[in-house]
């Protein structure tokens, strides 16, 4: 793990060095209608722009457990192209399955006020099993995802699908998808469905998700609407259903889930974050669309053999694959208390949090060749972050208690780096 923590250190001062000389060299006739604060603000959102084209440098280099080395190009046109139409595509290989994966798509704007747009997408690609994405969740760009460098459980995907996205108010944004999907698990995984066992399937789904930011400030630019301070709580509600026999679809089931986050603070004097995640199932559910809870934790047998980094929102002492639910909960509390200010530039600030996942499965038994628990009885983890320490690194240590607490001290405690790096 630190060879490859290394590797990725490499890799984002390379990022950095690259884009410092492509600002000078390739692209200087970009600049030359970009002002510096919003070149910074394209490279902080993962885009290195161009004057038609953004290349996206989320695809340039990741790491996972099944791919090993990820690595390709991707991208969007931008207004400079239309500010009617767009364009994005990306296409990456791994190295340890030696596969290609894409998406192409595009979108056409349908009414600018509203910020009403239609989206067309063909993604032939992996996804993380258990998982779950709502709709309308906004560009997140990291320079490297700490969670995907222990990933194993995918599932191959490909989908064709059309959205349409629509603010019904400045405050209120709404995205509804069709798609199309046929997904082939990576990993020995079999169904109980109609008395026979499926491995691969079909799916037709229909998509409606709903972000209500209530005390978000919003104002129009340049003809649209921008966000200019965010307001707190928020709010994410996301249906989703799948259609059995529509399609050559296998399935049908139902899933609802809800997200809130809440901050109270300033930066200054330090902030409070309360998120707390839910959501449910209903009917035939397979493994690739139930919930893990997110865990961050490889099954290694000491501390430092596990030791890796901390993602922002996972549960660092759960492992991966140990807890599947088609109903749970999730509640994470952190306090950022006011950073040390030792001097303009070196403010190290630690992070108390506590999380807490509860959870349950109907028929466990219809998940063939797999094994996993339940989170009924309550999961529970606690401790702190030292951020800021070094170039953005620090450090991070979690204990697991409760319900859930395993026999061998060491198995309960992750130890990791930390990364927080803004532009």
């Amino acid at each position: 793990m630190i060879k490859h923590f290394s590797f990725i250190f490499c890799f984002i001062c390379a990022t950095f060095t690259y884009a410092q000389t492509s600002s000078k060299n390739i692209l200087v006739p970009a600049q030359d209608s970009i002002k510096k604060r919003e070149f910074i603000k394209h490279l902080g959102n993962g885009y290195l722009p161009t004057k038609y084209f953004n290349f996206d440098l989320r695809y340039l280099i990741k790491y996972n457990q099944y791919e090993g080395i990820r690595t390709g190009l991707g991208g969007v046109t931008n207004n400079n192209f239309s500010d009617k139409y767009r364009i994005n595509s990306y296409g990456v290989y791994g190295f340890r399955d030696h596969r290609f994966k894409y998406s192409i798509g595009g979108g056409f704007r349908l009414a600018k006020k509203t910020n009403t747009w239609i989206n067309l997408n063909y993604t032939d690609d992996l996804q993380e099993t258990g998982s779950t994405k709502f709709l309308t969740d906004g560009r997140f760009f990291q320079f490297f995802e700490p969670r995907l460098l222990n990933i194993d459980l995918f599932h191959k995907l490909v989908t064709k699908s059309i959205n349409i996205e629509h603010q019904l108010n400045p405050k209120l944004l709404t995205k509804a998808e069709l798609a199309i999907s046929n997904i082939d698990p990576t990993y020995n995984y079999g169904y109980v469905l109609d008395n026979s066992i499926i491995s691969s399937f079909h799916l037709s789904t229909a998509k409606l998700s709903l972000q209500w930011n209530p005390f978000s400030r919003f104002e129009v630019s340049g003809g649209e609407l921008k966000e200019t301070k965010n307001g707190y709580p928020q709010f994410t509600l996301q249906y989703t259903k799948s259609f059995k026999n529509v399609s050559k679809s296998d399935f049908n089931f139902s899933k609802l889930d809800f997200r809130t986050i809440y901050k109270i603070g300033n930066e200054n004097d330090g902030i409070s974050e309360i998120v707390l995640v839910s959501g449910i199932t209903n009917g035939n559910t397979p493994l690739t669309h139930l919930y893990h809870a997110y865990p961050n934790n490889i099954t290694k047998e000491t501390i430092m053999q596990r030791f890796s980094v901390a993602g922002l929102n996972s549960f660092e002492t759960m492992y991966f694959n140990e807890f599947f639910s088609d109903k749970f909960t999730t509640v994470q509390l952190k306090h950022y208390l006011k950073p040390f200010n030792i001097s303009e530039h070196y403010k190290p600030q630690i992070v108390l949090i506590t999380r807490y996942a509860l959870g349950d499965i109907k028929q466990p038994e219809l998940h063939q060749n797999v094994t996993f628990g339940s989170l009924k009885k309550g999961y529970t983890e606690s401790g702190f972050e030292i951020n800021k320490l070094l170039f953005g690194f620090g450090l991070s240590f979690t204990y697991r208690y409760g319900a859930y607490h395993l026999p061998e001290i060491s198995d309960n405690v992750a130890f990791k780096f930390t990364f927080n790096v803004s532009l």
